[in-house]
């Protein structure tokens, strides 16, 4: 398989884990829980399919709301943004820092799950256990500033604050290093400075 059969496969699996997503969120808007039989039928895939993506119907029901709970890029940069990537990723850190504080434990109830799926004996290891939410956001926060750097540099950047922002740094600066929100404010705020200006250079 070539790299670019390998992109688009993957591609592939992510859009449909989405509809997935997106299929309980409609179910549940009706006001009931629906089962992944019926999400699936939703989606227009298999029920192979969907216990692929999704071991049980309970981790699908956690993560379908949290799927719109992000804005897309264009409702967050239009044409009068300013083209500085530091203050397009201080706009993205914003959005996500409400996004997290809303919606803290069903992400973390998010995360338990997608954790004991990626350990679980006989999980595919060519399904992706986690709607990837956050790239499309910083890619579109650093495309003004993308003809300043190489290629490599541009997608080392994009994977190295994929980790500043989420659920994840959260986790870290609550639980492991115990600071308060204040503080994890400036060291994120410091990080995307420090990590923008190594890109440039």
């Amino acid at each position: 398989m070539t790299e670019a059969d390998a992109t688009i496969r993957s591609n592939q699996k992510r859009r449909t884990r989405r509809e997935l997503l997106r299929a309980a969120t409609r179910l549940m808007k009706q006001g009931r829980k629906p089962t992944l039989e019926e999400v699936a039928e939703e989606a227009l895939v298999s029920r192979a399919t969907a216990y692929r993506y999704f071991g049980n119907v309970d981790a699908l029901l956690i993560e379908a709301p949290l799927d719109l709970t992000l804005p897309e890029p264009d409702d967050v940069f239009d044409d009068a943004s300013p083209p500085d990537p530091v203050a397009r990723l201080d706009r993205i850190d914003e959005v996500m820092k409400s996004m997290l504080a809303a919606n803290e434990m069903p992400l973390r109830l998010m995360l338990a799950k997608s954790l004991e799926r990626s350990i679980a004996d006989g999980a595919d290891d060519d399904i992706p256990p986690r709607q990837n939410r956050r790239t499309q956001l910083i890619e579109a926060a650093l495309a003004p500033a993308s003809a300043e750097m190489a290629p490599r540099q541009l997608a080392r950047l994009t994977a190295a604050l994929a980790l500043v922002f989420g659920i994840e740094a959260r986790i870290v600066f609550r639980d492991v290093l115990q600071v308060g929100d204040a503080e994890a404010d400036d060291v994120r705020r410091w990080m995307i400075r420090a990590l923008v200006a190594a890109a440039r250079t």
